[in-house]
């Protein structure tokens, strides 16, 4: 369907799922990881680094966190806590 052909209903569809994904995971970015000051810039190297970011964020929802930036504190406390939400430690 062509832009211009989309209705009002169809418009309001795409800008929400716009903004639930800028909200999801960019802001989140943004504001846990201070990633809009990071100065890599060469090649793919921001596209790498986007990468384990994204990869704690997604752990850390399957986990249950409700609040990204408070369980990134939650888990830097204990060395072994990241590693239990890889499974890569016990108790």
């Amino acid at each position: 369907m062509a832009p211009q052909q989309a209705g009002p209903a169809r418009l309001l569809t795409l800008n929400r799922h716009h903004w639930g994904i800028e909200n999801g995971v960019h802001y989140v970015r943004d504001l846990s990881f201070d990633e809009d000051r990071c100065r890599i810039r060469q090649g793919a190297a921001a596209q790498v680094m986007a990468t384990p970011r994204n990869l704690a964020i997604s752990l850390l929802r399957l986990a249950g966190a409700g609040n990204v930036a408070a369980a990134l504190r939650f888990c830097s406390r204990c060395p072994l806590r990241p590693l239990r939400l890889i499974g890569a430690a016990t108790a």
